[in-house]
This record gives C-alpha cells, structure tokens and sequence, in this order.
C-alpha cells in the first residue's frame, strides 16, 4: 500500500498493519519469545534482508540489543546484560555502541562477548566512562566520521532529543546513531533520539531501525513523520 500521509503511517504502526515500498513498517517484537534447551537459549527466527553480498540476518535480542550476521560476519548491536544472551551466536567482528545508558553499554558485557580481532565503535563519552585499562578495546568514532571496516562502511550520525521537556535525557554530539553500508544496502540505527535534522536528511536508507520508548526519545507520530520524509524501505520500530 502507497503511504499518502504521515498520520496514515502513525495509524499503521499503532496497528501493526505489514505493507510495501516506498516505506514498509514490521513491528520489531523486542521482548521476543525465546526458546529455551537447557541452558542454552535460541533466538527467535530472524528477519533476512536480501543483499548484493548475501543476506542480512536480524536477530532481536532485548531492548536495544540486535545482532545482524553478514557475509561471514556478526554484528552486535548495544550488547548489554548476561553472556547467556548471546551465547547462539559467534563472537562478533564489530560492536556498535550508541550511547552512555546502562541499556545501551556495559562495559563488562562487552569484555564477556568480544574476541581478541573484535572492533568496538562508541563515541567518546562512551569510553570516558571505561576504566582506563580497558579503554584500548574501543574505538573513538564521532557525529559525521565514517570508517570502513571488513568491507562495510560504518558512519555516525548524531542522536539528541529537541523537545524541552527532554533535553536532559539526550544532548547533542554525546551518542550516536549509525549508518552501516554492506552488500550494497545502508542500515540506519537510530539510538536514543528524536526525529532530528540529521535523520531526516537521511538518503538511500534500505533498513531503518527507529527508537519509539518515551518520554526518553520519539513519540509515533513523530518517527512516522521522519520516516515519510527520509523514506527507509523497511522500518523497525
């Protein structure tokens, strides 16, 4: 179905209503349901995206937290909490961290499922706060630099709140979302943010992860209203 206004899109999010290009909204069930065997604890089944390379596999972990597997390699997403969580998945190639918040970073969660070749990317407030040991695991990747890493090209965009009332839960340069380019396709990550400039602007965006977790980032309507103007072709709220 063709997306004629942002008010219609609001209604189909609230819905949970799965429809076409140019923008297709899934309801990304966070607390997923998870199989357990023993101790060991098995996803549930991934959403897979086509690429020029491969396929992107998604696995939603808890929250924030997601793993995506690429052309051999994993990625993670705001690990935080137990190893036990990851524990179905290799150890992974690249970390993306967003922002300071205990459910986006935990510095021992990243110790636990990393590897020695791991490339953990988190803005500099981020690694302020890891002792000072343990700082040489991270890289510094700031609002608007990029890198390319394993044949994927990670850029970091800014996410901050706008609206009065909750200017104190985010300020501007602190955290970042993330643009990973792979197989040809750009996987935006929002982080923790409201529907600001530097989203909307946003160009050739495949994938969308979009934050809707009040009163601490984005209302509906106004995830709705960015993602009509920047036109992802498949969103997870």
């Amino acid at each position: 179905m063709k997306i004629q206004s942002k008010k219609q899109l609001s209604e189909r999010i609230h819905s949970g209503t799965r429809y076409g290009n140019p923008v297709l909204f899934l309801m990304f069930v966070l607390l997923v349901t998870e199989t357990v065997l023993g101790e060991k604890t098995i996803p549930s089944p991934t959403d897979r995206i086509q690429t020029e390379k491969g396929v992107v596999e998604i696995y939603p972990v808890n929250h924030a937290t997601f793993v995506m597997r690429w052309n051999g390699q994993t990625i993670f997403i705001d690990p935080v909490g137990p190893a036990e969580r990851f524990q179905s998945f290799d150890r992974p190639d690249l970390i993306l961290v967003t922002d300071i918040h205990g459910d986006h970073h935990q510095q021992g969660t990243v110790s636990m499922v990393r590897q020695k070749s791991t490339i953990t990317l988190a803005p500099q407030a981020v690694i302020d706060k890891v002792p000072t040991s343990r700082q040489s695991v991270y890289r510094v990747l700031g609002n608007g630099e990029k890198i390319a890493i394993n044949g994927m090209r990670v850029e970091a965009i800014p996410m901050y709140n706008m609206t009065k009332e909750r200017l104190r839960f985010h300020s501007k340069g602190r955290g970042n979302g993330y643009v990973v380019s792979l197989g040809g396709k750009r996987v935006y990550i929002s982080g923790d943010t409201e529907d600001v400039p530097e989203m909307r602007s946003l160009k050739n965006i495949d994938v969308a992860f979009l934050c809707m977790n009040l009163p601490y980032t984005m209302t509906v309507e106004q995830a709705a209203s960015a993602a009509v103007e920047f036109k992802p072709g498949i969103v997870f709220p």
